[in-house]
């Protein structure tokens, strides 16, 4: 019983303490583009790198 006495804050206060800090990355634009990271996955980057070819005909 006795562990609930300090069990109990310690959890309120984590709790406030993750509440803090997703307050603090919401406001900090974390999570604005929820998809473009799953869509940025999907597309191979080095096609764009690779030099364009040109016929010279």
């Amino acid at each position: 019983m006795d562990v609930i006495y300090w069990l109990i804050p310690s959890m309120i206060f984590v709790g406030v303490v993750l509440v803090i800090l997703l307050m603090i990355g919401v406001k900090s634009g974390q999570f604005e583009d929820l998809e473009g990271e799953g869509q940025r996955i999907l597309f191979d980057e080095d096609q764009e790198k690779s030099p364009s070819k040109k016929n010279t005909k």
